[in-house]
């Protein structure tokens, strides 16, 4: 391993400026967009017809009195979330099969049609009202697709679409997100629907222009191309979405995995992923409900490369989330806590070197992601590195925590990351892109001082953040 010694004079003389105003022709987020990155992690919640038939996909002829679950409690739902940690949950309040969750009057495929509470019942008032008890996030999701609706394959259907989302609007806002799945097929007249885009994301910004819309091609949010919850190591918030659609029009999957590095438009990536098998709830996956470590797993593969968690977890037939759900969700929330409780940067660190002003470990180290420090790529292999960590004394780490102001956008291409132990490099660590949050494992070390060397940017990077934390080994990202 390379030797690397220490010239403070060397070091202070090539250190770039702190604060430049980083240039950029790149888009930025809207602050309703900045105010979604933040979330992290949510609850996506399908909960229909599916959860009584055993269905994943239903055909739109269930018998609407097949919906009856026994002991709803969308209080329950809200309080596990956030018991779990999770900020906000999404409702799928129209799936394929068209069946609406509120007693909508633009259908008769609907809860007021049902058995349970005698038609008179309202999923989304008492999730709504449950979001608002304990602090979370409501959203909805709404499929276009409507295989009961007898106008669906017709110019009448977008009108009906329209008013379904103008009565979820009215009735039940605010809606932080709206879900839009880009799936296309064929209603019970055997068309399928030309849906107009550009009028429902008009009647979106009309009736709440502070909410953040998702499909495959945003305009907000965009899928990140797999249901596997896995962002791509190289994860831009950018893309270009000129020419396409949600659905069979999106851009590949690869690009949704990866965003366009000079997009256009600012379309961060959502990581949708089932704690089950299914997507909803079926008694024979009561066994299969993912481990909390395998959802500590999920969470660096999602909100450790800059995107958002949103993993769904589906009540069962009496309306409530299971055991085995629940269990695994709580002691998830425990692993985070657990391994991100104490930045061993915080308090145990010298200085954070990065120009002539010389020390900025309160600007890097102060968790303030409004605070930052802008600075130059490196220029060369024998260019001085961006940033110095050095720790008061050595400290043994596994996983570091970086962030950029993305208020600011996204810039960074390509970094190399020194671990330092005695004046020697041990642990050459190289990433992509950082964005909202990157979050690197790796074997455990004892280090005296970090370096950061940003090989590659498109313009002045700007960092919030830097955090070191010694996690449980078994943890770290293979």
């Amino acid at each position: 391993m390379m030797r690397i010694r220490f010239n403070l004079f060397f070091i202070f003389y090539f250190f770039l400026s702190v604060h430049i105003k980083a240039q950029s022709d790149r888009p930025l987020p809207s602050k309703a967009q900045l105010t979604w990155h933040e979330m992290e992690f949510y609850f996506f919640v399908h909960f229909g017809p599916n959860t009584f038939t055993d269905k994943e996909w239903g055909h739109g002829d269930e018998p609407e009195d097949v919906f009856n679950p026994t002991q709803l409690d969308c209080r329950q739902w809200a309080r596990i979330a956030k018991q779990a940690g999770a900020k906000g949950i999404i409702i799928t309040a129209k799936h394929h099969d068209g069946f609406c969750l509120w007693p909508s009057k633009y259908s008769t495929h609907t809860v007021r049609e049902s058995k349970w509470k005698n038609g008179k019942g309202d999923v989304l008032k008492e999730l709504s009202q449950a979001c608002i008890e304990y602090g979370l996030k409501f959203g909805v999701y709404i499929s276009p697709w409507d295989r009961n609706h007898p106008k669906y394959g017709t110019p009448q259907y977008n009108d009906v679409f329209v008013n379904m989302m103008k009565e979820i609007f009215t009735n039940y806002g605010p809606i932080w997100e709206l879900w839009w799945d880009g799936a296309n097929g064929e209603g019970p007249n055997g068309k399928k629907q030309v849906y107009d885009w550009d009028r429902f994301k008009k009647t979106v910004k009309t009736l709440s222009p502070n909410t953040v819309v998702f499909s495959d091609v945003g305009p907000h949010i965009r899928w990140v191309g797999n249901e596997n919850g896995i962002a791509g190591k190289t994860n831009w918030n950018y893309l270009d979405t000129v020419g396409f659609t949600p659905g069979l029009g999106a851009p590949s999957t690869d690009i949704l995995n990866t965003g366009n590095m000079f997009g256009k438009t600012w379309i961060p990536a959502e990581c949708d992923v089932s704690i089950r098998p299914g997507w909803f709830w079926h008694a024979n996956e009561n066994d299969k409900v993912k481990m909390p470590e395998q959802l500590f797993d999920l969470y660096l593969r999602s909100v450790g490369r800059g995107s958002n968690l949103l993993l769904n977890v589906p009540p069962d037939r009496r309306g409530l989330i299971n055991e085995n759900d629940s269990t695994a969700l709580v002691e998830f929330k425990k692993i985070r806590d657990k391994s991100f409780e104490r930045n061993l940067l915080k308090g145990n660190i010298a200085t954070v070197y990065n120009n002539l002003k010389g020390n900025l470990t309160k600007l890097i180290t102060d968790e303030n992601s409004n605070t930052y420090v802008t600075t130059r790529i490196s220029k060369g292999g024998d260019s001085p590195p961006n940033f110095i960590l050095k720790f008061n004394s050595e400290t043994k780490i596994n996983c570091l925590v970086l962030q950029e102001a993305i208020s600011k956008g996204q810039q960074i291409k390509e970094m190399e990351i020194i671990l330092i132990h005695d004046n020697t490099g041990i642990k050459d660590l190289h990433i992509t892109t950082v964005g909202r949050k990157r979050i690197i494992t790796f074997p455990a070390v004892s280090v005296d001082s970090v370096l950061l060397y940003i090989k590659e940017s498109k313009s002045n990077a700007v960092l919030s953040e830097v955090a070191a934390y010694l996690i449980d080994e078994k943890l770290i990202e293979k």
